[in-house]
C-alpha cells in the first residue's frame, strides 16, 4: 500500500519546471531609457506608449537598450512594429547584437523591413556570426541571391506586425515568424542554419549602421512590446528513481467479486502535494498498528 501511494504521488511531484527566463522586456509604458545618437529621430513617445524611429541611410543613427546579460544558448526575441513610411532604398532594422550594431559585422541577428527598388516592400532575416559569416533570406521568391522558395510576401504601411525570432542552440537554427498583430494571421516564416553557436550579443538596437545608401530618405514608424527571453529550464525530481524501481505485486483473493457503482471523478484543480502523501502514509501506519494490537490480544 505504501509503495502504491509513492507511485501515485511521486510522478506528479517530478513534473516541475521554471518558466522562461526574461532577459529584457519593455512595453514602453514608461521611458525605457534607450541610448541614441539622434534623439530628434529616435525617442520614447509617452502619448502613444511606443518608441518612435526615423532611420536614414548613411547617418549611422542608432538607439539601443541598456546592457543585456546574455551568455549564449537558445533565445526568443519578439516585438511589434508599425511602419508609417518606408522610402525606396531604406529599411527599418531591429537586431540583437554586440557593441558594433552594424549590419555587416557580427555577432548580429537582424530583422529588416526593406523597400527594395526592384521587389518592393520585403522582409529580411540576416545573421552575421562571430566568425563574420553572413547568411540571409528574404520574403521574395524571385530575389536573385535568396534561398527562399515559399510564397512572396510584401508588407503594408500602417499595419502592425508581430515579429518573433527564435534561436535554437541545439539545432543551430534561426527562425523568423511574422504575423498580423490584429488578426494573428501568419504572413511569413523561414529559417537559417547558423552552423555555429551564437553568443556575444548584449543589446537590442534599431538603426542604420552599415547602411551607406542615399540620404534624405527615411523609414519611419513605431515599435512596441519588445521582449527577449530564454526558454524554460525543466528540472527532474530525484523521486523519479523511486517511481522507476518500485513494483507492486497484488495478492490473490478468494473473495466473491463485488460490483461497485462508479461515479465520474471531477478533474483536479491543483496537483497533489507532499502533505497529501504524508497524510496517506499516516493512515496506513495507523491501520498497521491496529492490526498488530489485535494480534497481541
Amino acid at each position: 500500500m505504501v509503495a502504491t501511494l509513492i507511485l501515485l504521488v511521486c510522478p506528479i511531484q517530478a513534473e516541475s519546471g521554471n518558466g522562461p527566463t526574461s532577459l529584457y522586456v519593455t512595453a514602453f509604458s514608461t521611458n525605457p531609457q534607450w541610448t541614441t545618437n539622434n534623439p530628434s529621430s529616435d525617442y520614447w513617445d509617452p502619448g502613444k506608449g511606443m518608441y518612435h524611429f526615423r532611420i536614414e541611410p548613411s547617418t549611422q543613427n542608432y538607439a539601443y537598450t541598456p546592457p543585456i546579460e546574455y551568455v549564449g544558448g537558445s533565445f526568443t526575441l519578439e516585438y511589434d512594429v508599425t511602419l508609417e513610411q518606408v522610402d525606396e532604398g531604406t529599411s527599418f532594422r531591429l537586431g540583437f547584437s554586440g557593441t558594433e550594431m552594424d549590419r555587416s559585422k557580427g555577432p548580429n541577428v537582424l530583422t529588416e523591413f526593406t523597400n527594395d527598388p526592384k521587389y518592393g516592400n520585403i522582409l529580411w532575416l540576416r545573421l552575421v556570426t562571430m566568425s563574420a559569416k553572413l547568411m540571409e533570406v528574404n520574403s521574395h521568391t524571385s530575389f536573385d541571391t535568396a534561398s527562399y522558395r515559399g510564397p512572396t510576401f510584401n508588407f503594408e504601411m500602417n499595419k502592425t506586425y508581430h515579429v518573433v525570432v527564435n534561436y535554437d542552440d541545439s539545432q543551430k537554427t534561426l527562425t523568423e515568424r511574422v504575423t498580423e498583430k490584429t488578426t494573428g494571421k501568419q504572413v511569413w516564416s523561414y529559417y537559417l542554419n547558423t552552423w555555429e553557436p551564437l553568443h556575444g550579443m548584449n543589446r537590442i538596437y534599431i538603426g542604420s549602421g552599415g547602411d551607406y545608401g542615399v540620404m534624405n530618405r527615411y523609414a519611419i514608424g513605431y515599435i512596441d512590446n519588445v521582449r527577449l527571453y530564454a526558454p524554460a529550464q525543466v528540472t527532474v525530481a530525484p523521486t523519479d528513481i523511486i517511481t522507476q524501481q518500485t513494483t507492486v505485486t497484488p495478492r490473490p483473493t478468494t473473495r466473491k467479486p463485488t460490483t461497485v457503482p462508479t461515479t465520474p471523478t471531477p478533474a483536479p484543480t491543483s496537483p497533489p502535494s507532499i502533505v497529501a502523501a504524508c497524510a496517506a502514509l499516516g493512515i496506513v501506519g495507523a491501520v498497521a498498528g491496529m492490526q498488530k494490537m489485535r494480534k497481541n490480544r
